[in-house]
């Protein structure tokens, strides 16, 4: 969320489509209080998806979280 004064969307009209393309939301404000909420009307597409890289693509996903491996193995070695 961002948020944009009157004075600089009067300036320059193009910076209020700029921050809803970045941010989604933005706060407008006059005299540093905000008054209104601008959303889009199209939600802002999604970022792009995780890919792993080529070479590790076929190395299976780890479910358990590492911290609980090294416990369990401290575990053992006591």
């Amino acid at each position: 969320m961002q948020t944009l004064g009157i004075r600089e969307i009067r300036q320059r009209s193009e910076i209020l489509k700029e921050a809803l393309d970045a941010h989604g939301e933005v706060i407008l404000t006059h005299h540093g209080k905000p008054f209104a909420r601008v959303l889009p009307i199209d939600p802002p597409k999604p970022k792009r998806k995780w890919r792993p890289h080529p070479e590790l693509a076929d190395i299976p996903f780890q479910h358990v979280p590492s911290e609980v491996i090294l416990a369990e193995e401290r575990e053992r070695d006591i």
